[in-house]
């Protein structure tokens, strides 16, 4: 099952899907009416945003607009629902958007109807007897009368004393019958966990700013470098969140032979949050013993007499107001009190007092955290008491915030018998995740990042480290410390300043390779096009009967798609065609997300070879015929693919003829902070097929020069920037 934090992404259009399929702005106690916006009519009518703004000009009877905006109006979701229906649009409004619809409408909120569901959803999955039973009551009040005592039952076995899924009282259950008998028909057609992944993942895209995240793959990595020793048996997140690492835990220790089912502690500061992880967790991993409590963990730690094999934390970064005034006595800080500005030194030294003694903790970690000044008296103790064993670099993107490098700090909590260990291993996961080379990734000179090969990289390091108490140096890569000789002024912990650089763009022999390939590009670019010859009558250009793409797509002549990343489906390609590929003549360089329960998958828009796919922002003349090596991506936002029918249209023809500059201009229009092409309105001439042809050869031959210019200025740059390294680190030398 997909984990939920890979749809928690704040992306533009999260906000306007949650509003989609009803708004509760109207809040409890008033009598509006759920809302829906465009995005929601279409979803509910699986059609695209295009086609209910075409309902809207065409019929008079649409619904009009309760609320929102002019740019963005909201409409009765129960008109809208008979206009659909009347129209034969609409047969039924789907289970999963109807339970939707009834918790975001719901007088609770949407967490507090979540809460009441997730609750209802694991009666159903534990006690399916006894719901049955209970499922019969033919009143409302029959049913919301008897649940509380049943929920509170079930949650208290599932979950302990003291959980965090409260008020589910009579008071608060009685407006929700209709929530009630909808959250267990959603379970009997998709299953009870997949049920609440979906409605909570639903939940937090639509609140993306409220919640950090952490993604599967760090997740899971992270877990991975705690079970090196073997099955966890105990587990503590003091920062759960939506409890990703528990998860992730969890998981690890299930692909042990053998291995019993983890004890998964976690804390959460939001009520809300809490609430909702702990019924996730008891929902998703029936058979692990889960226990989550809702405080803040630095000022009311709800584990105080824990000793866990394993601590797994991405703690909140940056916080002034962590308790350092009402702590400054706490018991935890055996290491040394964090200055007000080191809120993540106070984490690491919490995840420490929670371990028991050999116990591993893994902490992501802000880049600051291992160089800013105020923490180093910390950092030096936790290195001389052997505490602190490796410091494993990120590549920027792996993990929110994503334009900064992640680091993972490795803890084992000394026992007190054996002495400290002398070595810190430092780790840069960066080159190896871009393909190793200093220089350029790809043909667009922007690196892609490699998720297995960073797993790799860090787990490989990690393993021979524990079992050889050292690695071997790989430059730029991985380096075993001494950790008196980090005991400096700063005691920077940073992997990228102790480890020597990289060969310079692969080492002496890798540039003689680029040389190469620069010599031969550069020879191709000597074969420029030939002179074009003048035309009989010189004194005016050529008039030709002029057609629009438009016209070209309504008589059959070539089929126009716009582009849109959909979701990755069985058999879909991995790779997306981006516009900033087209225009860079760049390999497919995007990715499909992942489909989850909150995201239904979505056929992506695949390109064919001859296909001609244009950009539509931006302006400028831009045309690509899609070749062999580029055949089978998915077609990315902001673009539009061109099927030309080869039996009427030579595509090079198409393409050249669409780069011409006052072609592009007469189709553009002008917004205030970008230019639009309207593809329809793009013209062709009407040429026969041979002659169509006869310019298709030429506009290949130009494309092609092109090419071999743009070729030999990347190679140009690569070369010239190994040699200054090289020369400068001295791997080469002047002849």
């Amino acid at each position: 099952m997909p984990d939920i934090a890979q749809t928690g992404n704040a992306t533009d259009t999260a906000t306007d899907d949650a509003a989609a399929l009803g708004d509760p702005s109207g809040g409890p106690g008033t009598d509006r009416p759920t809302e829906v916006t465009a995005a929601g009519i279409a979803r509910l009518a699986g059609v695209g945003r295009a086609a209910v703004s075409n309902w809207r000009r065409r019929h008079a009877d649409f619904p009009k607009p309760v609320g929102g905006t002019e740019t963005s109006p909201a409409f009765a979701l129960r008109d809208v629902e008979q206009w659909l229906r009347d129209q034969g649009k609409l047969a039924e409004v789907p289970l999963r958007e109807r339970v939707w619809q009834q918790l975001v409408g719901h007088p609770a909120g949407a967490a507090g109807a979540l809460r009441q569901a997730g609750a209802v959803l694991l009666l159903v999955r534990d006690r399916p007897a006894a719901w049955k039973q209970l499922r019969g009551a033919s009143q409302d009040a029959d049913l919301t009368g008897v649940l509380p005592a049943m929920l509170d039952s079930v949650l208290a076995a599932r979950l302990g004393d003291g959980h965090p899924v409260g008020g589910l009282t009579r008071e608060a259950l009685a407006p929700s019958a209709a929530l009630v008998r909808a959250t267990a028909d959603l379970a009997d057609l998709d299953g009870a966990p997949e049920a609440y992944e979906f409605l909570l993942g639903r939940h937090l895209d639509a609140n993306p700013r409220q919640y950090t995240l952490t993604p599967p793959g760090p997740a899971a990595l992270m877990a991975e470098l705690a079970a090196l020793d073997g099955p966890l048996g105990s587990v503590l997140d003091p920062a759960c969140g939506v409890g990703g690492l528990l998860t992730a835990a969890q998981e690890r220790t299930a692909e042990q032979p053998d291995a019993p089912p983890p004890a998964l502690h976690g804390q959460e500061a939001d009520p809300d949050l809490a609430a909702l992880t702990a019924l996730r967790l008891a929902l998703r991993l029936p058979d692990a013993q889960v226990r989550v409590r809702a405080a803040d963990t630095l000022r009311a730690d709800a584990f105080g007499e824990l000793a866990a094999d394993a601590v797994l934390v991405h703690p909140p970064f940056n916080e002034r107001n962590w308790g350092h005034d009402e702590l400054a006595y706490d018991p935890r800080w055996e290491y040394g009190f964090p200055a007000r500005t080191e809120s993540e030194l106070a984490w690491v030294q919490h995840a420490l007092a929670r371990l028991r003694p050999g116990g591993t903790a893994v902490l992501l970690m802000p880049p600051a955290a291992a160089s800013r000044r105020s923490g180093r008296r910390i950092r030096a103790d936790l290195l001389r008491r052997g505490a602190l064993r490796a410091v494993i670099a990120l590549p920027a993107g792996a993990a929110p915030p994503n334009g900064i490098p992640l680091h993972l700090w490795v803890l084992r909590k000394p026992d007190g018998a054996t002495r400290p260990a002398p070595h810190l291993l430092v780790v840069d996961t960066a080159g190896p995740a871009a393909g190793g080379s200093a220089g350029p990734s790809g043909p667009s000179g922007r690196d892609k990042l490699d998720w297995g090969t960073v797993r790799a990289t860090a787990v490989d390091a990690w393993q021979l480290f524990v079992r050889d108490g050292g690695v071997e140096e790989l430059p730029g890569v991985r380096r075993s410390l001494a950790a008196i000789d980090l005991l400096g002024d700063d005691v920077d912990l940073a992997p990228a300043r102790p480890l020597p650089p990289p060969a310079a763009a692969g080492g002496p022999a890798e540039l003689a390779r680029v040389r190469d390939r620069l010599t031969d590009t550069l020879a191709r670019t000597t074969e420029i096009p030939p002179r074009p010859a003048p035309r009989a009558t010189a004194a005016a250009p050529a008039r030709w009967p002029l057609t629009t793409l438009g016209e070209l797509a309504r008589t059959g002549a070539l089929v126009l798609r716009a582009g849109g990343p959909g979701t990755a489906v069985p058999g879909a390609p991995v790779a997306v065609l981006t516009d900033h590929d087209v225009i860079g003549a760049a390999a497919p360089s995007g990715a499909l997300p992942e489909t989850s329960p909150a995201t239904p998958a979505e056929e992506p828009v695949l390109v064919q070879q001859g296909d001609v796919v244009v950009p539509v922002l931006g302006g400028g003349a831009i045309a690509r015929v899609i070749d062999e090596a580029t055949a089978g991506a998915a077609l990315g936002r902001n673009l539009t693919l061109l099927r030309p029918d080869p039996a009427a249209l030579d595509p090079w023809f198409l393409a050249g003829f669409l780069r011409g500059t006052a072609n592009t201009r007469q189709a553009s229009s002008y917004a205030s902070t970008a230019t639009r092409l309207d593809v329809r309105r793009l013209q062709l001439p009407r040429l026969p097929l041979a002659e169509q042809r006869r310019y298709g050869k030429h506009f290949h031959d130009l494309a092609t020069f092109e090419e071999a210019l743009r070729l030999a200025s990347r190679l140009g740059e690569q070369l010239v920037q190994g040699m200054y390294d090289g020369f400068t680190e001295g791997s080469l030398a002047p002849e």
